[in-house]
């Protein structure tokens, strides 16, 4: 099995493959390990030794339009079961972080679950990367695969580390809503925003505030504004800087990394807490991937960093597939509205499964 990424950046129409031709991908147990290191990032939530950072060496980096990928058609959907919502498990998850907050321990935390779905048959990686760069032209796409981490899809929204231009980017996205009826048609710019949403949001954008001014003093925020991502909308703020140290991103994610968006306030405890006493193992789940300082198949094109958390996502498994999702909760946070969030974040990969063919927009 060849170590593979194949990811498409928000609004574009070519992807990039990115695949190491010999021996295997490089094992991390640092962010800072990164400093200096040019490749495609898997970094999962947590560090372990059954869940290292891997980084492809980009032995072969060709850029391609989507529409060179083949694509099966299939006479009919596949039939999927979902075989453990886990409702019990994720009601007494929720009853535990809540008192935490409620007792003031944490100001933020944010609850992951996971369901499996059996499918028969079961699409390839590839089929499914195609439908969400059609479905989803607002997110990143990605597919990526080592024998040590197993094959993972992500359609997210979330910029960790970005360079375009000679600018870094980072944003801080938190709150949820879903669209509906005519809403679908817009960007969702009429959209009201609850207290709870501004608070989360605000939360993120003022920890990544305090984390760039440990190594840039020129930074700039804009926002916050709703943002679409599928049928879901976020408030997001869009961090713009300068780094005088381009070889040292890996101090810079080791600080980044995990914001509150995915983790919590204040975050060694609730990273710690998480760890401990969340029902269902996040892996790669709320990680992070993509390209860093990668470079271009394009000779006149400079060297590319494009870091994405890794939300929305599932891990493709040989019967079928296990899909992740959580939410942040704050003192004022309602189990089922919490629930309910996850099952709508969850829709953006149960949209690919529920799919007749893989050519379809």
């Amino acid at each position: 099995m060849k170590a593979f990424a194949i990811y498409r950046l928000p609004r574009q129409n070519h992807y990039t493959l990115v695949e190491q031709t010999a021996g295997v991908p490089l094992e991390l147990f640092s962010l800072a390990e990164l400093n200096g290191k040019r490749g495609f990032v898997l970094a999962p939530f947590a560090v372990s030794e059954e869940e290292p950072i891997m980084l492809i060496r980009g032995d072969r980096v060709e850029t391609r339009l989507i529409d060179s990928l083949e694509s099966a058609v299939l006479s009919e959907a596949s039939v999927l079961k979902e075989t453990d919502i886990s409702r019990d498990d994720y009601h007494i998850d929720f009853a535990n972080y809540h008192a935490h907050l409620l007792s003031g321990e944490f100001r933020k935390i944010v609850l992951a679950r996971s369901v499996n779905v059996t499918s028969d048959p079961v699409r390839s990686g590839l089929d499914l990367f195609r439908d969400a760069c059609q479905r989803y032209p607002r997110m990143f796409i990605c597919l990526v695969s080592t024998p040590k981490s197993g094959t993972w899809l992500t359609a997210t929204p979330e910029i960790l580390l970005s360079n375009t231009g000679g600018l870094w980017q980072t944003i801080a996205l938190a709150g949820t809503m879903r669209l509906e009826g005519d809403d679908l048609n817009s960007e969702g710019e009429h959209v009201l925003w609850s207290t709870k949403n501004i608070q989360e949001q605000r939360y993120v954008a003022t920890y990544l505030t305090e984390c760039l001014e440990q190594f840039t003093g020129d930074f700039n925020e804009c926002g916050p504004y709703t943002a679409r991502a599928g049928h879901l909308v976020h408030l997001r703020s869009d961090f713009t800087f300068t780094l005088p140290d381009e070889q040292h991103l890996g101090d810079v994610l080791m600080t980044l990394h995990p914001t509150p968006a995915v983790c919590g306030l204040p975050k060694p405890q609730t990273f710690d807490f998480i760890q401990k006493n969340e029902h269902s193992p996040r892996r790669y789940y709320s990680g992070f991937m993509g390209p860093i300082l990668l470079p271009s198949s394009t000779l006149h094109l400079p060297p590319s960093t494009h870091l994405y958390v890794s939300l929305r996502c599932m891990q493709l498994l040989p019967d079928g597939y296990r899909l992740y999702a959580g939410g942040g909760l704050l003192p004022d946070s309602v189990e089922e509205q919490e629930w309910q969030e996850t099952e709508a974040k969850m829709e953006t990969m149960r949209n690919l499964l529920n799919s007749k063919t893989a050519n379809r927009k």
